[in-house]
């Protein structure tokens, strides 16, 4: 995890994470380019998932979902972007979209504006590039040092908050298949500490010929889902900021949960406990979620009925859609709940859950109100 120093107190005092809404936010995903592409993709429930260009994208997967037509010249023009690698392409552009669904209003408050964004380790592409051309060239040093920065993991958040002018704090997650929830909690922590006003939050994730053969040779179980790639951020605010700006809040964050499990067969067991936890932190019955997106692991689902008890809800399974997005694949759930608020599905009184099962030993989760 990488943060700017924060080394001042805050002016305004620490304040309840309860404060924070959603109050709009972003997607560039395998089903195209704005959140409105993402949102029509996930009603009609078709997979996004293609035959993969072995020409361009030669590796062991067949089957991907990649942002069609995606480039960084194509996406944020070619000035600037020459070296740019393609999360950092993906992180900039989610950003930008985000800042778009905003208004301007956000463009008067970029020095208490923060910055959370989630990454696997970067470019996986761009580390093992600049590492093969410092072993396979005449000398390690005859590299191109303008594609360093892209072996920074702090990259993508960084090049975010410069194309976008964002002063706040800029931090970068890092957290295997819960890197979105983790981002999440850390921006209610800053917000909590009275670091910002608002936080810009979210994770993104490229396609890779490298990321497709490190993928499939750490497959533990033996499953290898297809992989997808993309970016979704959202803006947490206070309902008070989002009215004054204009924007209308689409829910409310209540709680984050983390545990971790030794073993395997803990996962499930841990991950009940989580969400028991979580809602009574959030103070929130379980007869009042509606809504559950969860990550789609082995025991996921039998674990958060367990936490609910008989209780019928809607499940916003993503990842049969876009494929194992790795370090966007719960902000990828997040802007699925934000979607499905948008539609009307979580009223007033109803709970949404985002859950989670990280196969490194991590069990996540998030309550989200109307």
């Amino acid at each position: 995890m990488s943060a700017a120093p924060v080394t001042s107190p805050a002016p305004h005092g620490r304040r309840a994470a309860g404060d924070l809404v959603f109050s709009a936010w972003s997607a560039v995903s395998p089903f195209g380019p704005d959140s409105e592409s993402y949102g029509s993709g996930l009603r009609r429930g078709e997979s996004a998932l293609h035959d993969v260009d072995q020409e361009t994208w030669p590796g062991p997967y067949t089957r991907a979902a990649t942002v069609p037509g995606f480039s960084a010249a194509e996406a944020l023009g070619k000035k600037g972007t020459r070296t740019m690698d393609r999360v950092t392409a993906l992180a900039v552009t989610t950003v930008g979209r985000l800042m778009e669904a905003c208004g301007p209003d956000l463009a008067e408050h970029r020095e208490r504006t923060g910055l959370v964004l989630g990454t696997g380790s970067g470019s996986v592409q761009s580390i093992m590039d600049f590492t093969r051309d410092s072993l396979t060239g005449d000398k390690p040093y005859h590299v191109d040092p303008a594609r360093f920065p892209n072996t920074v993991m702090n990259r993508a958040t960084g090049q975010s908050a410069i194309w976008h002018g964002i002063k706040g704090p800029n931090t970068t997650i890092a957290g295997g298949w819960l890197t979105g929830l983790l981002a999440l909690s850390y921006a209610a922590r800053l917000f909590r500490g009275g670091h910002c006003d608002r936080v810009l939050c979210g994770a993104a994730e490229e396609y890779s010929v490298q990321r497709a053969w490190l993928e499939w040779h750490s497959a533990k179980d033996g499953s290898r889902p297809a992989l997808g790639e993309g970016g979704a951020a959202w803006l947490l605010e206070t309902e008070g900021a989002a009215h004054e700006a204009g924007r209308t809040p689409l829910a409310r964050l209540r709680a984050t949960r983390f545990r971790t499990y030794h073993a395997p067969g803990d996962a499930a067991a841990t991950l009940t406990r989580c969400v028991q936890d979580a809602l009574a932190d959030a103070g929130v019955t379980p007869s009042k979620v509606g809504l559950v997106a969860p990550l789609g692991t082995s025991g996921e689902e039998e674990a958060v009925r367990a936490a609910l008890g008989a209780r019928e809800v809607r499940w916003l399974r993503v990842r049969p859609l876009l494929g194992d997005t790795s370090a966007a694949a719960t902000g990828f759930q997040t802007a699925a709940v934000l979607a499905a608020s948008e539609d009307g599905l979580l009223p007033s009184g109803t709970a949404a859950l985002i859950t989670g099962i990280d196969r490194d030993g991590t069990v996540g989760c998030a309550v989200l109100t109307g």
